[in-house]
């Protein structure tokens, strides 16, 4: 979700302290996430693992997810108005790595599922041809709706509408009623099916784990993990929820609304960002024995960068 400011009311200290803000978060969570993405190309032993792969498309689609939304956020102070067909562009790609992160829940929840209720036939149905086919129908869902906005608008007005210059947020290019339909029946379809799908292989795993016998410790990682999915598809939610929320604090604390509209956008673009790596990057032990060693190298590197500079 892109908010609108208004830049003539925005001080410059105030813009610029927001804008340090999003950006140090930004590149503090890319380079978190960089690492996972690269212990994962490094390592044979993730790229032929189908929970690894969708977990690191979760990861690289929430760097392509943090780098439109913050570019569209600092936009949206810096720019009043911008050419219609490359706002678009920058709406589609966010919208789109918006989307794919629950759909993305659901298919490493499936695979949690089939991984202990039928281990049996894991290696046949998630296979890792068949991940890759799910991770290109996550895009194709997504993409439809997204391109139907522009259709829409299409419908709605002249193709010159592109050559002109609008105000780059959703809202301000995607506002008619038929674009509002659009986004509250696919949005609410697919949130919904999230939903039941993360529920369905939670109910499904708990039972698993208290009738196991012999590996009830895989068991209960894999509900945890699930558990943690839920509040992933929660915080993914949040994007949902914020314009009520905003115009619920806005209406008490009208004078505090640059500060309402920053911390909400916040948590619900940017922190949800920080917990991916947190599910497997931290509490995936093979993951973690890997991560930690390229962390503790680049950060030994960046500490003796001056030495050996001066060396």
């Amino acid at each position: 979700t892109i908010v609108r400011m208004n830049s003539s009311q925005v001080t410059y200290e105030d813009a610029t302290g927001k804008h340090c803000i999003l950006v140090g978060l930004g590149v503090f969570i890319t380079y978190i996430n960089g690492i996972l993405v690269f212990a994962f190309f490094k390592h044979s032993v993730f790229y032929m693992d189908p929970r690894y792969i969708l977990y690191i498309h979760l990861v690289i689609n929430d760097l392509m997810m943090l780098f439109f939304s913050v570019l569209l956020y600092v936009l949206s102070y810096t720019l009043l108005f911008m050419n219609a067909a490359l706002c678009s562009v920058l709406l589609l790609f966010a919208s789109m790595t918006s989307e794919n992160s629950p759909l993305n829940l659901a298919g490493m929840a499936i695979e949690r599922y089939i991984a202990i209720c039928k281990p049996l036939h894991h290696t046949q149905l998630c296979s890792v041809n068949r991940t890759y086919i799910l991770i290109g129908l996550i895009w194709l869902l997504n993409f439809i709706p997204a391109l139907t906005d522009i259709f829409i608008l299409l419908v709605n007005g002249p193709v010159s509408i592109f050559s002109r210059s609008v105000s780059c947020y959703s809202k301000g290019l995607y506002g008619s009623n038929q674009h509002l339909m659009r986004s509250l029946i696919v949005e609410s379809l697919y949130l919904s099916c999230v939903f039941l799908t993360l529920f369905f292989t939670y109910i499904k795993v708990l039972q698993a784990a208290k009738a196991a016998t012999s590996d009830k410790v895989s068991a209960r990682k894999a509900q945890n993990t699930i558990l943690l999915h839920g509040l992933q598809l929660l915080l993914c939610m949040l994007a949902y929820v914020t314009p009520f929320v905003n115009y619920f604090f806005l209406a008490l604390f009208p004078k505090y609304w640059t500060i309402i509209l920053f911390s909400t956008y916040l948590l619900s673009n940017i922190l949800p960002r920080l917990l991916s790596p947190l599910i497997y990057g931290v509490r995936d032990q093979q993951m973690f024995k890997y991560v930690k060693r390229y962390l503790t190298c680049s950060l030994f590197f960046l500490k003796n960068e001056p030495n050996m500079l001066k060396s």
